[in-house]
């Protein structure tokens, strides 16, 4: 059989188009789900500047890291360490990275038909006249039914068919238009949760640290955020890397990804905190904060109808641009280590998946199990090791080439760098790794 032809493989065609898909890879649901009930949990803006300084100090030298191994190796993350590291076991590293967008894609693209259901309710105006207590139980009996695992595959079809496209006709090409969508609407829900009446108590909570709340909690909680919501660690943006362009400055691309991803998430904030204030209702956590608390202040805000619409095409174009993201890290390494094409490796890809993720629509323990193995332990663990890597096994002076393109740009930040990936990214991430398996 003869092997894949990596002469032939697609890539990013423009700067615009790596951003766009690197920070839709990492804005997802994370940003407009996650984050606005963890910094609700969390004491508001003082867990907000805590996540900032953790974003920067980690999030960025990490995803550098990632994009450094991707770009150098022209690979898949397990074909990546095998050629970086020809001989050695790192490319564990990236199966574990493979494994982990099985397990997430399963249990991800379940939360992601939820948000299809919601839109469908939107639509057809089903929470119009509903009690709140009403609308706690639209979510109940919808979790309960068979139709979880319908929006599941449609959202499935709908991933598998851009990433079936291709690098730069699929990804590139949607993400280009998704990205400026997603912003778009979360701007205007933010202009009308401000124009509510008591708005300013949520922007006050948001924006205003009280340093009394910060406690060791805090910091592991933000960190993880900041950690998660970047999409480190499961091969997604060593997959990405590899389609990035030699020509392409690797620095400033991580730092502009970080900062739409950051951006994102604030305004998400701000899309949401004024509105549950608004309203006198306290933040739920997870689902409830988006799939009940939100809907319910739709239904008794004016204009409702039209912004509870516009808000789950927003979570719905979130989570698309995340989930094409983590289906190609599959799809690319099935293609490149198994040698078959793109579409092949789509199906098998998609089907795979698709079987997977059927039983954790059906099971919480499933899902429950899916979400821990990969976010806890997986992710952790392979964000960790790739640190390690780049700051204690590969070259230096490789790693500084790739960053600064053969000494084309400025290199004064590489030294900050590796004293980042050396020593403090790796104690950081064993911190999270340490405190989600609850050992403190």
């Amino acid at each position: 059989m003869a092997k894949f032809d990596f002469s032939k493989r697609d890539g990013f065609g423009s700067k615009f188009g790596v951003i766009a898909a690197a920070a839709g890879s990492a804005i997802g649901l994370g940003n407009i789900w996650r984050f606005p009930y963890v910094v609700g949990e969390n004491g508001g803006g003082a867990f907000l500047l805590v996540y900032l300084f953790f974003v920067i100090s980690i999030g960025i030298p990490v995803m550098m890291s990632e994009f450094v191994i991707g770009r150098s190796a022209q690979r898949n993350p397990v074909g990546s360490f095998k050629k970086l590291a020809p001989g050695k076991p790192w490319y564990l590293v990236g199966l574990m990275g493979v494994g982990a967008a099985f397990m997430i894609l399963a249990f991800y693209t379940v939360v992601a038909g939820w948000t299809l259901e919601y839109l469908y309710q939107s639509v057809f105006n089903g929470f119009h006249g509903k009690s709140p207590e009403q609308i706690g139980n639209m979510f109940d009996n919808f979790r309960g039914s068979f139709r979880p695992i319908i929006w599941f595959l449609i959202f499935m079809v709908f991933t598998a068919g851009i990433v079936m496209a291709g690098i730069k006709n699929g990804i590139e090409k949607f993400t280009k238009i998704l990205m400026p969508v997603l912003f778009l609407i979360l701007i205007i829900i933010s202009v009308r949760s401000l124009t509510l009446p008591g708005a300013g108590e949520g922007m006050k909570f948001l924006f205003k640290p009280d340093f009394s709340k910060i406690t060791p909690k805090v910091i592991l909680e933000a960190l993880g955020q900041a950690f998660f919501s970047l999409s480190i660690g499961m091969g997604t943006l060593i997959t990405y890397g590899s389609y990035i362009s030699k020509k392409q400055n690797l620095t400033s691309t991580a730092f502009n990804v970080t900062m739409a991803d950051t951006i994102i998430a604030i305004i998400a904030g701000i899309a949401i905190f004024p509105a549950v204030f608004a309203f006198g209702i306290p933040p739920a956590s997870e689902e409830g904060l988006v799939f009940i608390t939100l809907p319910v202040i739709f239904e008794q805000m004016p204009g409702g109808y039209f912004f509870s619409l516009l808000f789950f095409v927003l979570l719905s174009v979130a989570a698309l641009t995340s989930t094409i993201s983590v289906l190609e890290v599959i799809v690319a390494y099935m293609s490149e280590e198994l040698n078959i094409t793109r579409k092949q490796a789509t199906i098998l890809g998609t089907v795979t998946v698709a079987v997977l993720g059927a039983f954790a629509s059906n099971s919480s323990a499933v899902f429950s199990v899916l979400n821990f193995t990969s976010a806890t332990v997986l992710l952790p663990l392979g964000g960790l090791l790739i640190v390690v890597f780049i700051g204690w096994f590969y070259n230096k002076r490789k790693v500084e080439a790739e960053l600064t393109n053969e000494g084309e740009f400025n290199s004064w930040f590489f030294k900050p760098f590796i004293l980042l990936v050396k020593y403090l990214a790796p104690i950081a991430i064993a911190a999270v790794f340490l405190y989600g398996l609850g050992i403190f």
